[in-house]
This record gives structure tokens, C-alpha cells and sequence, in this order.
């Protein structure tokens, strides 16, 4: 938190009014939570942006893709259109949002993709669908109350913890830490690979603070893939010029530092709109290196954007590589995930 954020403590206080009316009024019936009628498995957080969400929809896609029929439901944050859209072969970032682009992208020959504002009237339409799902994961709906799913999953960040953070503008939180209670599960997102017994029942206790002393607390790491090119013929050099649009870039750059010689890295804002201007100079900076000595390497987030940008290649001279990326838990940890969720959602 910023030196100065407790001037914005009123502000906070008058925020955190608003929020605790809204979740009362829900909490008493006299606001209305609709129940999915679709089995459905919610994904979101407490605090604004950079928990993980999407890898964490993709974990969930992969796990059950192979047994139910699925389709995922967000709002598509970042589209330049509205109301309830499915993804299709000519879907693009604008017409869709980054995300479920990059879900479509990886997984839309096998589930369907949906976005929309309005998530109880967005289930209600693909509950009519002849061809409806068995599954629907909604990402990014937590503080959406009008919706209730069967099973919620709240992430937050090992270096960011809800229970160290603070209420809009004072700090990122979109409510109280005690809307952690609502969620059936709290997965610690962005962990490290191996954490001491002692650091893990500290943070337990911590979450269950807010959230309840039985509350399931489980830990899940990011694993990053191997490059890969958008173009099929680049070969990849490990010096690299490193650019991405993202909330959240300190594992990304950590990772890609240990690993490649980063010659640069251009920070965009998160959901950030290529253009071609901005190629241009990445493109005019990597003139300055020998040729064929150096990629462009980027999220799969933004490297979807890019691509659908410059389908022909990276202005037809650069290569450019996406890094793939997952959530990884534990053996323990995942079973105890799938079966939380099998209890929950399937019985």
C-alpha cells in the first residue's frame, strides 16, 4: 500500500458502506439470488485484477472437458460490444474481451464460449440452448450476487493476500474481507513451488479469519510451458525482448529473467489494445541487434491480440513466442479440488 493511500481512508470507509448494504440486503432475501440452473462452478476474487482467474478457468476446463459438456461465461471485459454474445470462428478480442478470445482460441473446438453482462439472464439463454452444457464456469462473477453458482472458488495472490489488503481506493479490495465467507473454497494463487508447513498454517489461520476456521484453503503455483511461436517456421533464441499487457508482471519478468537473456521489457496496461504503432517501435528497437538473434516473447493473453492484429506474422520480419502458462497444485491439493467439487456440483 502506497504511503499516502490513508488519505484516501474516507473514501474506503464511504465504499465499504455501499458494499456491506448491497451484501446485507443480499444476505436477507430482500435482493434476489437467482440459482444457476446449469451445474455451474464460479471463479473470482476480492481484489481488483491479477489473480490468476483465467489459468484457473483453464485448469477447470481441462479437468472435467473430457466428461461434461462445458461452456464458460464472462463478461468479457475490454469487449467493444454488449449483452450476450457466443464466440465464433470470426470472434475477435474487440467482439468478445481478451480472455474468453484466448479461451476460444485453445479450447473452442471442444466447449462453448459465451460472454455476457447480465450472468443470471446470460444462464437463462444458454439454459434454452437445445445442445446445453452439463458445466458452466463463470469467470470473474464473484460480487456478481444476482447469480448464485454451485460451487465458488475465491483466489488470491501469495504476495498479495486478501487479508493484507484494504477496501477501494485505499487499497484493491471490491468489498469486505469477510466476503470471503461465501466462497466454498480459497485457493492461494501465484504460490511458490515449495512453501515450509509453517507458512502454509499461518496463512490457513489468516484466511480463516474472514473466511471460517473449516474453510478449505488450498495453494496452486504458476508453470510456465516452453515458448511458442505464433508463426510455425520461427526458431526461438533465448535473447529475448520481453513486452506484455497484464495487471500483474513480477512472475512473469522473475521467471523469464532466470531463464532467458531479456534484452528489454515494455510494460503495456493490462487489457491493452495493440496497435500498430506500438509494433512499429518494438520493431524499430530490435533493429538495433543482428538478425535472427533476437524474438519478441509475451503472454498468451497478449499474444492473441497481437496475432489477430498481424495474422500474416509479427510485421512479416520479428518472430514472436507465447509463453504458455497453467495453474499447478499439488497431487493432494487437486484431488481435494476435484472432489470438492464433485460433492458440491455433481451430487
Amino acid at each position: 500500500m502506497h504511503p499516502l493511500a490513508f488519505l484516501l481512508y474516507p473514501f474506503a470507509l464511504l465504499f465499504g458502506g455501499i458494499t456491506r448494504l448491497r451484501n446485507f440486503l443480499y444476505d436477507q432475501g430482500i435482493l434476489k439470488s437467482h440459482q444457476s440452473q446449469t451445474p455451474s462452478i464460479l471463479v473470482g476474487n476480492l481484489r481488483v485484477g491479477g489473480t490468476g482467474k483465467t489459468p484457473m478457468v483453464e485448469f477447470l476446463i481441462r479437468a472435467f472437458k473430457d466428461e461434461k459438456k462445458l461452456a464458460t461465461l464472462s463478461r468479457g471485459y475490454g469487449r467493444k460490444t454488449k449483452g450476450f454474445l457466443q464466440a465464433i470462428p470470426d470472434s475477435s478480442p474487440g467482439y468478445i474481451g481478451d480472455e474468453p478470445f484466448q479461451i476460444y482460441q485453445k479450447f473452442g473446438n471442444e466447449i462453448n464460449v459465451f460472454v455476457g453482462e447480465d450472468r443470471v439472464q446470460a444462464e437463462n439463454i444458454i439454459h434454452q440452448f437445445p445442445d446445453r452444457p452439463e458445466l458452466l464456469i463463470l469467470d470473474d462473477a464473484f460480487q456478481h450476487r444476482s447469480f448464485k453458482a454451485h460451487f465458488s472458488i475465491l483466489l488470491s495472490t501469495w504476495d498479495d493476500p486478501f487479508f493484507k489488503d484494504y477496501l477501494m481506493p485505499m487499497g484493491r479490495l471490491r468489498e469486505s474481507r469477510k466476503g470471503a465467507k461465501r466462497a466454498d473454497v480459497v485457493v492461494i494463487s501465484k504460490s511458490p513451488e515449495r512453501i515450509e508447513t509453517d507458512q502454509k498454517n499461518e496463512i490457513i489461520r489468516e484466511v480463516g479469519k474472514y473466511a471460517g476456521s473449516e474453510k478449505p484453503v488450498l495453494f496452486s503455483s504458476i508453470g510456465y510451458g516452453g515458448p511458442v511461436p505464433i508463426s510455425e517456421q520461427d526458431l526461438f533464441s533465448k535473447k529475448v525482448i520481453l513486452f506484455s499487457g497484464i495487471a500483474q508482471t513480477e512472475i512473469l519478468e522473475r521467471y523469464c529473467r532466470e531463464n532467458f537473456e531479456v534484452l528489454n521489457f515494455h510494460k503495456f496496461p493490462d487489457h491493452h489494445d495493440y496497435t500498430e504503432e506500438d509494433l512499429a517501435k518494438l520493431k524499430r528497437e530490435s533493429e538495433s541487434y543482428p538478425k535472427d538473434e533476437v524474438v519478441f516473447l509475451t503472454t498468451e493473453k497478449d499474444g492473441v491480440k497481437v496475432k489477430n492484429l498481424l495474422p500474416n506474422g509479427f510485421l512479416g520480419e520479428i518472430p514472436i513466442f507465447v509463453l504458455p502458462i497453467q495453474v499447478v497444485f499439488s497431487p493432494e491439493d487437486e484431488q481435494k479440488l476435484i472432489d470438492l467439487i464433485q460433492q458440491k456440483v455433481f451430487t
